[in-house]
C-alpha cells in the first residue's frame, strides 16, 4: 500500500469529514430525518478520515493519482 495523499489533501479530508460525520448530529436539518442522508453523511464523513489518517486512498490508487509530492 503506498502513501498516494498528501498533507493538503489530507487537511482537507479530515475538515470535511469532521463536518460531515456532526453534520446529522448538530444541524437539525431536516435532511438528516431521513436514515438514508442520516447515514450516508456518517459513512462518507468516515471513509474520508480515515483515508486521511491511513494516508491511501483507494480511488486514486485505481485512478493512478496521488497529491503525495514523494511517493
Amino acid at each position: 500500500m503506498r502513501i498516494n495523499v498528501g498533507t493538503p489533501d489530507r487537511i482537507a479530508r479530515i475538515v470535511i469529514g469532521a463536518v460531515l460525520v456532526l453534520l446529522p448530529f448538530l444541524s437539525g436539518l431536516a435532511l438528516f430525518a431521513t436514515p438514508l442522508w442520516f447515514w450516508a453523511s456518517i459513512v462518507v464523513g468516515a471513509v474520508l478520515i480515515v483515508t486521511a489518517i491511513v494516508r491511501f486512498c483507494p480511488l486514486y490508487a485505481i485512478l493512478g493519482l496521488s497529491t503525495c509530492k514523494v511517493t
